[in-house]
């Protein structure tokens, strides 16, 4: 069967040549004998693997030195938690809510310590990123948080907010790597790799080294405290071997596409086929302002929920997966990350054009 066009918001479309190399080396990774799935983490080979997975990082990211880079288990859920247990000195922090996740984050924060709310979008459904010029943020409070973009709602900051001297909190999962960022304007980015870089199972933690301390509260189990996996070179435990060499075969292929600018253009080149087509469209509209668009995720509606239940379902049949909404939303989103070629984008317009015709009223 040929493969589909996957427009899953994750776990998500990854490079075919990174699938097709991997799947040559399932049985035997470079003369060893064995899989990487079988292979002792302590291992000569999976030194090398992990070792070289965080050198191209460092090199895609310019990640300075007094960064550590983490490659843990767990996906960013369990980041909500051990977020302000590592850094919640004082016992509060500032959440900016623009989406299902950083209200998840939020909740979880609270139970911590006292965890403000400095900007929502809630009013308008998330459809936009709130002013953070000139947010309220007091003397006492030990970070700012941020879902840089948002899968669900399909809204990406384009401008960091003013932290105003305090160290910014990312989730980057749903972007992490589809174009250059300044590491050296966050205290801590991550990222669930399961959306842009790898298989589900993997999250990648970059943190300053002065934030990691033994300093952390109370309760914190030993497996949550960031400074015992950076003492212990991400392998304090057995890591997730496998997806940690998936990882490390994206950042190679991202190097071989020309890094992260060269993606950021792609990326834009690709959204904006979508994008030109729904600012034109008669039947589907995009739900996001337009200065908060993300790149990555789309999401769109008819206005009439039976006939996106059709739209979605024509469209598996003709080759198109995981179209439909969030659960929590409705309508459709197309999930187009790095590695979904500009192909696909360009099809699935075809096809919605041909939809559009034949149902509009």
């Amino acid at each position: 069967m040929a493969r589909v066009y996957n427009f899953s918001a994750g776990p998500a479309v990854l490079p075919e040549e990174v699938l097709k190399e991997a799947a040559e080396e399932m049985l035997d990774y470079r003369g060893t004998g064995m899989s990487v799935m079988e292979m002792s983490h302590r291992s000569k080979a999976f030194e090398t693997i992990i070792n070289e997975a965080e050198a191209d990082l460092r090199d895609l990211l310019q990640i300075p030195d007094n960064y550590k880079v983490l490659f843990l288990q767990g996906g960013a859920s369990l980041v909500f938690a051990s977020v302000p247990m590592n850094l919640m000195k004082n016992r509060k922090a500032g959440y900016i809510l623009t989406g299902q996740w950083a209200k998840k984050a939020f909740a979880e924060a609270k139970i911590y310590g006292e965890a403000v709310e400095l900007a929502s979008s809630a009013d308008e459904t998330f459809s936009y990123i709130p002013d953070c010029s000139d947010l309220p943020i007091t003397e006492d409070m030990d970070y700012v948080y941020i879902c840089e973009n948002n899968t669900i709602y399909g809204t990406k900051y384009h401008t960091l907010p003013n932290t105003k001297g305090k160290i910014l909190v990312s989730d980057v999962s749903s972007c992490f790597l589809s174009e250059p960022m300044d590491v050296t304007k966050y205290g801590m980015i991550y990222a669930g790799v399961q959306k842009n870089v790898g298989p589900a199972g993997v999250q990648i933690v970059i943190i300053r080294e002065d934030l990691l301390t033994d300093d952390v509260l109370p309760g914190t189990p030993t497996m949550m405290k960031y400074k015992i996996h950076a003492d212990n070179a991400s392998l304090y435990n057995t890591p997730p071997a496998y997806g940690i060499y998936i990882c490390g075969k994206v950042f190679k292929w991202l190097k071989k596409m020309g890094g992260l600018s060269a993606m950021k253009e792609y990326n834009e080149k690709k959204a904006k086929v979508l994008y030109d087509y729904l600012d034109e469209s008669k039947l589907f509209k995009g739900t996001v302002r337009k200065e908060d668009r993300s790149l990555m995720n789309v999401p769109f509606v008819t206005g009439d929920s039976e006939l996106d239940a059709k739209f979605v379902k024509e469209a598996k049949e003709a080759g198109f997966e995981n179209l439909k909404g969030h659960r929590t939303v409705g309508g459709m989103r197309a999930s187009i990350y790095n590695a979904m070629p500009i192909e696909g984008v360009e099809k699935l317009v075809e096809f919605m054009k041909k939809f559009e015709k034949e149902n509009l009223k």
